[in-house]
C-alpha cells in the first residue's frame, strides 16, 4: 500500500493543512468511528448468519410469576 516515506509524507501534509492542535482531535474521531463501523459490520453479519438458518426454532422462555396476558374478567 504505503511505504514509510508516503505515509510521512502524508502526515506533514495534514499537520499543514489542517493543523497541529486539531490533528490529534481528527485522528481520535476516525478511529471512533472505525470502531463503530466495525461493530455495525460485525452485528449485520450475525444478523445475516441468524437469518440463514431458519429451520433453528426462537426459543421465548418465561419465569414463573411472569405475567404475559391480564384475563378480562
Amino acid at each position: 500500500m504505503f511505504g514509510l516515506s508516503e505515509l510521512a509524507l502524508l502526515l506533514i501534509v495534514a499537520i499543514v493543512l489542517i493543523g497541529a492542535k486539531k490533528l490529534p482531535d481528527l485522528t481520535r474521531s476516525a478511529g471512533k468511528a472505525a470502531r463503530i463501523l466495525k461493530g455495525e459490520a460485525r452485528a449485520m453479519k450475525a444478523d445475516d448468519t441468524s437469518a440463514n438458518a431458519p429451520n433453528t426454532p426462537r426459543v421465548i422462555r418465561a419465569s414463573p410469576g411472569d405475567v404475559t396476558r391480564k384475563d378480562p374478567s
